[in-house]
């Protein structure tokens, strides 16, 4: 089982930095050249906060297992209370700040076809997002991290049926830490809950929770919060 020292963190947490100042660039290049108007304070929030945010999340997927583990030195709770703080934080800043500088210039125009994309992989996102907190099911023992390839799903569906830059920022940041967290878990031998027995109960919980959230998200959620309906 590889173990990940200072360097191996430095290197992630350096190249979240790098992805933060690229944000930064793309996001003043659009300013002065389309000539968005937007609060400084926006997008302060929204650098802060996505460094923050994965930062922290890189910095845990990274971390040294085993002995010296941070997280046995103090203690579980403590380390996910703090862990869950700080990620709150950050995703608040990053969230608040990608808000307030809507609309976002358009880098590029996906086809009208394109938007059937998200409306038929966000079931499976969904299903799959409940199955990583549900009883071990055959869906969560086959996919063995149903929550990383949730997100995976997610994102690629929205990156396709969306080209402005704010949609390139939010679901490209998220799909780039899925997709490095999950080349740390096949690192670290990580394959999952192989060795506990699946149930259909648990599948079934998991197809009922993603599609009743399926519900929502289309009917109220998305909506309310995105300003958009989804179909």
């Amino acid at each position: 089982m590889p173990r990940y020292g200072l360097t191996t963190i430095a290197i992630m947490v350096g190249l979240t930095l790098l992805f933060g100042l690229v944000v930064a660039w793309a996001t003043m290049h659009a300013i002065y050249t389309v000539g968005m108007n937007i609060p400084g304070f926006a997008l302060i929030a929204l650098i802060v906060g996505f460094i923050v945010f994965f930062a922290a999340h890189l910095f845990s997927t990274f971390r040294k297992r085993g002995e010296g583990d941070v997280k046995a030195r103090v203690g579980y709770r403590p380390y996910m209370g703090l862990f869950t703080l700080v990620s709150l934080i950050g995703l608040s800043l990053f969230a608040w700040g990608w808000a307030n500088m809507r609309p976002w210039p358009q880098v590029w125009s996906p086809p009208d076809w394109t938007q059937h994309i998200p409306q038929t992989l966000m079931p499976v996102a969904l299903i799959l997002l409940a199955a990583a907190y549900t009883p071990v099911g055959w869906i969560k023992k086959s996919v063995r991290h149903p929550m990383l390839l949730a997100v995976r799903v997610w994102a690629a569906a929205h990156l396709c049926a969306n080209g402005d830059l704010g949609a390139i920022i939010l679901f490209g940041s998220f799909l780039f830490y899925a997709v490095i967290d999950r080349i740390a878990l096949a690192r670290r031998g990580d394959k999952g809950p192989v060795d506990v027995k699946p149930s259909h109960a648990g599948d079934m919980m998991a197809i009922t929770a993603g599609l009743a959230s399926y519900m929502v998200i289309v009917f109220w959620l998305h909506p309310l919060i995105i300003g958009l309906s989804v179909f």
